[in-house]
């Protein structure tokens, strides 16, 4: 069976990272939709694959070849790198925070209602509220789900949340 671990070659029988399995599938996607690449990336892999900060949220990938690799690599080197941008380039950024996880989780939960806004309060005990305003258009579609969400979010997040707009009348 052909994968993507063929794309990545590990000294010792390493793991290799999340991310080093996401590069090595890139390649591999990419010898199997683009024609134009599918020769020359048949017999080629990599070794390593770095994520290095450039500067503010702009990130690059560093991508380490075997040296007996290096010619072949260097004839597709251009193309290979501007499909790679394109697989890379748009990929969302992933805190592992607290605050993002819960935030994901949220997001997930009222998948099929629209949050429309947020409002934390802080108290002057330092405890804070966080109130999430779901779509007020797909009320009667989420109101009797309300009490699942709710229940849901606080047995994974500890916390209360969820509330419709109130509307001017």
């Amino acid at each position: 069976m052909y994968t993507s671990r063929k794309k990545i070659h590990k000294d010792k029988d390493v793991e290799p990272t999340e991310f080093k399995e996401s590069v090595a599938q890139a390649f591999f996607d990419l010898e199997n939709t683009n024609n134009d690449l599918k020769s020359d990336l048949k017999d080629l892999y990599i070794n390593l694959a770095v994520q290095i900060d450039v500067s503010g949220s702009r990130k690059s990938v560093v991508i380490h070849v075997p040296y007996i690799l290096r010619k072949a690599f260097r004839k597709v080197h251009v193309k290979l790198v501007r499909e790679l941008e394109k697989k890379f380039s748009g990929k969302r950024p992933r805190s592992r925070t607290l605050t993002a996880v819960h935030e994901a989780m949220l997001e997930d939960i009222v998948l099929s209602a629209e949050i429309v806004g947020k409002r934390i309060r802080y108290r002057i005990d330092g405890t804070k509220i966080m109130k999430v305003y779901l779509d007020l258009k797909e009320r009667n579609n989420t109101e009797y789900k309300l009490e699942t969400f709710l229940a849901v979010y606080r047995k994974l997040a500890g916390k209360d949340v969820f509330e419709f707009p109130v509307t001017e009348a």
